[in-house]
């Protein structure tokens, strides 16, 4: 039997349907500051799509329901609803657990153990040296 997406998607599942999205804000931080107004970066950043942001501003900005919603990005209302849930979840950890957040196309690849970044190799440059 031959697999219906085997042409179009490498991966396991549907590939994902577009989605319809007005405002790209960019790559934005938001970050908590502490009491002298210097912004805390030494956490991990949460990591928040455009789809997500776009679902989030849709629903609570403009105040439009989840129907109305899911017609303007071309989605199901359940694809609106995931997004939204999972959009609600990274804004309350962002200020629950005073963590950055970043505002991006797609989350960066999570790095091997044994892949060393531009940085490291400086480094064992300098102690070679």
């Amino acid at each position: 039997m031959r697999r219906r997406w085997s042409l179009r998607w490498s991966g396991p599942g549907r590939p994902m349907k577009p989605r319809f999205v007005r405002v790209i804000p960019g790559t934005m931080r938001f970050a908590p500051v502490d009491p002298s107004g210097f912004p805390l970066l030494e956490t991990d950043p949460i990591y928040m799509s455009y789809d997500e942001y776009e679902a989030f501003r849709l629903i609570y900005h403009e105040g439009l329901n989840q129907e109305k919603a899911a017609d303007r990005m071309g989605v199901s209302r359940g694809t609106v609803w995931r997004c939204l849930e999972s959009a609600r979840s990274k804004v309350a950890s962002m200020l629950v657990e005073r963590r950055l957040l970043v505002l991006t196309p797609s989350p960066p690849r999570p790095r091997r153990s044994d892949e060393k970044t531009p940085c490291d190799k400086n480094e064992a440059e300098d102690r070679v040296r």
